[in-house]
């Protein structure tokens, strides 16, 4: 993978500048003039332009009325809208708690008919019990320092996992060994959630891959990816959530995806590789 989804996503905001620098070009006006015409300070102007500031609707429409483009508004604005919901941050994510997004995703959960995940750092959340999502979202709450709804958000995301046994949906789903063993919770709810993915397995809609930590790697390990169908690809970073929709992308990540499964174990590899991290909690 030659660019990162973060860089993906600054070239789509670098894309929505240059062609509103480009309109002010072609209508021969200055940032200064252009500032006059619509009644902004010079520096809103040259922001906008060299993509530090992003223009809200209200803003591409005057901009383009005083380049005298109205009619390519629209089409900017889309492309705007698009740009700015790629890389949306956890804490403007998460600014009200988390119950919220939990229920805002939960129509895209119910729509996708096949979903391809891959994850590095914890359960899935389509997989996690109730205790184990509370002690990663207690953990995440108190390190973006977001305001504590907990128990609401973990009901809700119970709630939104109940595509794994509802409806026509499945799951292709990669762990890598390692998040067998990170204590995101406590023993309890550590051993409950290693004995529910054994029995998750069992279902004939999953299919659970654990990639080996010793596995001779063919692509490095990845930053924790959703995909949609074939329609999006949620990636999950520190800071962020990056949604991608190019083709292109989600081929990419898609065939990460593909590269991957070969070399996890499936059936009984897999559940020995979970029976052994059960038995390393003593």
């Amino acid at each position: 993978m030659s660019a990162s989804p973060s860089s993906s996503a600054q070239a789509a905001r670098a894309a929505v500048a240059t062609r509103l620098q480009g309109l002010m070009k072609d209508a021969g006006l200055s940032g200064h003039d252009l500032a006059v015409l619509c009644g902004w300070h010079r520096a809103k102007s040259s922001r906008i332009a060299r993509g530090i500031s992003w223009p809200s609707d209200a803003d591409i429409r005057a901009w383009c009325a005083a380049c005298g483009a109205a009619d390519q508004a629209a089409d900017i604005i889309a492309a705007s809208r698009n740009a700015e919901s790629m890389y949306v941050e956890w804490k403007q994510i998460h600014r009200d708690g988390m119950r919220r997004i939990h229920e805002k995703t939960t129509p895209l959960y119910q729509r996708t008919r096949s979903f391809r995940v891959y994850a590095s750092n914890v359960v899935p959340g389509m997989l996690q019990i109730a205790g184990y999502t509370t002690g990663l979202l207690k953990a995440i709450t108190a390190f973006q320092g977001t305001p504590d709804d907990v128990a609401d958000a973990v009901r809700a995301r119970q709630s939104r996992s109940r595509v794994l046994r509802e409806g026509d949906h499945r799951f292709a789903i990669l762990l890598e060994e390692t998040v067998l063993y990170y204590r995101v919770a406590d023993d309890a709810p550590m051993r409950g959630q290693l004995e529910y993915l054994l029995t998750v397995m069992g279902q004939p809609n999953v299919s659970l891959g654990i990639i080996p930590a010793r596995a001779r790697r063919t692509v490095w390990p990845l930053e924790a990816f959703y995909a949609f169908d074939d329609q999006q690809v949620a990636v999950e970073t520190l800071t962020a959530e990056i949604n991608l929709t190019a083709p292109g992308e989600i081929g990419t990540y898609l065939r990460a995806f593909t590269d991957l499964s070969r070399i996890a174990a499936l059936g009984v590899p897999a559940r020995d590789l979970i029976t052994k991290a059960i038995t390393a909690l003593g």
